[in-house]
Formats: structure tokens, sequence, C-alpha cells
């Protein structure tokens, strides 16, 4: 009789743990969605370390950015961040033989808002176009794309655009009438189209609170476990 007594109280508590055990794996679930939604958009950094940059020394590229674009994910309303000098360019095209030919035909440029030689800049790009997106850097008439400075992505639909990106993209170069040498291409002034990083992307703050609150709840229950 006084072990059936002792048994009940112990049955009973591995019930509640048990059930704890659930409702915080459930919780758990429900705050990882949560912040898959709210970071649903990506921010790629070009090559990754390495960074957007030329070695004129050497003669070639800081990374293989083939290689590094192969092994991330693109999706409408990501964003591609270029982290480089004035010493390299950004080109972007849609045009695959603009791409291949190191040229300006049918592409635009983002300069970053800094023309001055040799100094530091970061240049954000929205991906607002779903297929095949080019881009590279034509200074040093060409060379630098020529030795490597080019890569190739393939933009899915993902999520679609976010309204702060639903508009049409700048528009391409047009080379006007004229014997004269070809002309350079459209310039984008400032980083990048209106672009609230930490809106689109989710932002660092929501992860931060996200995390809190899992740690938050976590404790709580675990509190009423033991």
């Amino acid at each position: 009789m006084i072990n059936s007594q002792i048994r009940r109280p112990h049955s009973h508590s591995a019930a509640l743990m048990a059930s704890n055990t659930k409702l915080i794996l459930a919780l758990f679930g429900l705050l990882i969605t949560t912040a898959t939604v709210a970071t649903g958009y990506t921010n790629h950094t070009v090559g990754g370390y390495a960074g957007w940059f030329f070695h004129s020394k050497t003669n070639i590229s800081a990374t293989n950015y083939t290689s590094w674009a192969a092994n991330q994910t693109f999706s409408l309303g990501d964003c591609l961040i270029f982290r480089t000098t004035t010493n390299q360019t950004v080109i972007q095209t849609y045009n695959e033989t603009t791409y291949r030919n190191c040229t300006t035909d049918d592409a635009f440029q983002y300069n970053g808002g800094n023309t001055d030689f040799d100094q530091s800049l970061t240049i954000e790009v929205p991906l607002t176009i779903e297929g095949a997106n080019y881009y590279f850097s034509d200074a040093g008439d060409g060379v630098q794309c020529q030795r490597g400075m080019a890569f190739k992505i393939l933009v899915r639909h993902g999520n679609g655009l976010p309204p702060s990106l639903n508009q049409p993209p700048p528009p391409p170069y047009v080379e006007a009438p004229s014997d004269t040498a070809q002309s350079p291409p459209v310039t984008i002034n400032g980083e990048s189209p209106s672009l609230n990083n930490k809106a689109a992307v989710g932002g660092t703050n929501t992860g931060v609170m996200l995390c809190l609150l899992l740690f938050g709840v976590t404790s709580s229950l675990m509190t009423l476990i033991w």
C-alpha cells in the first residue's frame, strides 16, 4: 500500500514532464518558423571574406567568384553586398553576350557614390529580376573581367519582391547615335536603388529579439519541469 502511494506521484510527475517537453518542442518549432518568415530575404556578401577585389600585382581576382556564386541560393528580394574599393567597378547586365565579351553594351553600373581612386566603399545591389543575372568589373579596359572578376547567378522567385523593391529596375544602357567611341554604361549614383536593408532582410534586431524570446520561454518551461 505504501509503495502504491509512492508510485502515484512519481507517475504524475513523469507525465507532467513529458507534457512540458512536448510543449517546449512545439514552441521551439513555432519560433523557428517565425524567424524563417521574418528573415525571408538574404544578404550575400560577394566573394565572402575575400570581398570584391582585383590584385593588380598578380593580375588575378581575389577569389573565384564563379565558384562562390555556385554555392549560393539567390531569390527575388535578396541583396548582393559588394565590399570593394573604387579600383573595381560593379557592372550588372541581363545580356549573356555583354557578359561574355566583358563590354558595357546593354549594362549599367553601380558606383557607390564615390569616384575618387582607391577609396573603400560598399555597394548594395537588390535582386529584382528573376532568371539569369550577370555581374563583372570592367576596370582596366575589361582586363579585370577577363581575369576572373565576373560571375553569373540564377535568381529564383522565392518569396517574391518585398513592397520596397516592387518597382521597375534601372534602365539599361542605350548608346546614343554618334561616330565617337562607345559611351560608358549608365551609372547609378548612391549605393543602390532605395533599399532599407534591415527592413527587407529582417534585420539583426529581429533575430536578437526572437532569440531572447526563445530563451525566456524555454527557461520558464524548464522551471515548471524541475
